[in-house]
């Protein structure tokens, strides 16, 4: 499957915004943004009008990003928000938010997203006790996501512990930080996502 594998930093300098694609580096002053917010590129400080186009794609690449997943999949999900009910742009950043990939991000048992995405793909969870390693998987309110038990133990997840183990888990979650086991409790709505986005110019790029 396709990937993007250039410098992480690059999407956060192209977009003006912390996008947390380095994990704890984002929080450091070495955080590209930090330095240089800018983008990237011999004309990246050169000021440019931008067409209404352009501001709609620029919020749609922005989730994109942030979320780590490729056109076509970010694609489908729009689809499948359009047919929810309620506000498809508020649906969109809901089944975003509860890949299992970016849950895991969000319980603090991995540093990034693209960390999270790793874990998954190398069979380090489970899923209401059944193994699970696929990163897209949708959670549901009530699922119940641990760190399997062979892997408990490793120095990977006892670093993970000690450098993400602070931050705060979002109200939709919750995490038992003794037996390493977390819930969705419930669905998450447009007010616990933090990302700073307008997601109808989203709905209005793809209702073109």
């Amino acid at each position: 499957m396709a990937r993007y594998t250039d410098a992480s930093c690059r999407l956060c300098r192209r977009e003006g915004l912390k996008l947390f694609l380095k994990g704890t580096k984002c929080y450091t002053g070495k955080c590209a943004i930090e330095k240089r917010n800018y983008a990237p590129g011999q004309h990246g400080q050169q000021r440019k009008k931008t067409s209404e186009y352009g501001i709609q794609l620029r919020e749609k690449q922005k989730v994109r990003r942030y979320y780590g997943v490729l056109e076509s999949q970010f694609r489908k999900y729009f689809v499948m928000a359009s047919r929810k009910k309620g506000k498809t742009g508020e649906n969109l950043l809901t089944l975003l938010e509860t890949r299992f990939d970016n849950t895991i991000y969000r319980l603090g048992l991995a540093t990034s997203r693209a960390e999270a995405r790793q874990l998954v793909n190398h069979a380090h969870f489970t899923v209401n006790g059944k193994k699970v390693n696929i990163p897209s998987y949708l959670l549901k309110a009530g699922d119940e996501i641990a760190i399997r038990e062979k892997s408990k133990g490793s120095d990977k997840f006892a670093s993970i512990q000690e450098a993400v183990g602070g931050n705060p888990i979002p109200k939709w979650l919750e995490i038992d930080g003794e037996k390493l086991v977390g819930k969705v409790v419930a669905m998450p709505s447009r007010e616990d996502i933090d990302l700073e986005i307008a997601e109808h110019l989203i709905v209005e790029l793809y209702s073109k």
